[in-house]
């Protein structure tokens, strides 16, 4: 049996992404952002940025690390050179760190998002725009927002190249306005006989 994939537009692009099995009741259409090459990224992170444009952003902020790319891109786009990344994993530059809890659905366990102290002063009053690869539980970006409202950023749009299902929205409550996609893709269920039925709940 051959590789089970999902279509899905993102702006004006179609892919066909793989389905995998978190476990035996979910399935995800799995975007690897570092997968999707080149030309891609920077037409998508053009639309992107297109569509960001309008909130005047100063600078943007992501979350490694399949939301780097998605950032260059989009801040490219908006000619802007500086960008800053909330990082899931300890570094050296990171011994003294902002943090915030995060649990991902792709990861499965208690994380912490960390934010580099010297970079305080590049988001500090300043109108930032949150980017990353999926929007899923909101999880991660609703951490992200905490911690850059926290330290003195004006977060005032959030793009994403997909929305995965809907949880996010009740995750994120009124932020959830805030949020721009390119395009959106379900969750899976088995449907008892072998195949997966869309869930767009979540």
């Amino acid at each position: 049996m051959g590789e089970r994939t999902f279509p899905v537009e993102i702006g004006t692009q179609r892919v066909e992404l793989p389905i995998v099995s978190l476990s035996d009741k979910l399935a995800l259409a799995l975007l690897i952002t570092v997968d999707m090459g080149v030309e891609f990224m920077s037409q998508a992170g053009k639309e992107l940025a297109d569509i960001l444009r309008a909130y005047e952003v100063d600078i943007v902020a992501t979350v490694a690390t399949m939301g780097i790319p998605l950032a260059v891109e989009v801040t490219r786009h908006l000619g802007l050179d500086q960008y800053v990344i909330l990082h899931k994993t300890p570094k050296i530059h990171l011994a003294d760190a902002v943090s915030e809890p995060v649990r991902s659905i792709t990861t499965d366990a208690d994380q912490r998002l960390l934010f580099d102290r010297a970079r305080i002063k590049d988001v500090q009053d300043k109108r930032v725009a949150i980017v990353d690869d999926v929007i899923s539980t909101g999880a991660s970006t609703g951490a992200a927002l905490r911690l850059l409202r926290r330290i003195g950023a004006d977060v005032t749009a959030i793009g994403t190249l997909v929305t995965e299902a809907s949880l996010w929205r009740s995750a994120l409550g009124e932020d959830a306005q805030m949020v721009r996609s390119l395009g959106s893709i379900p969750v899976f269920r088995p449907d008892g006989s072998g195949g997966l039925v869309e869930d767009w709940n979540g």
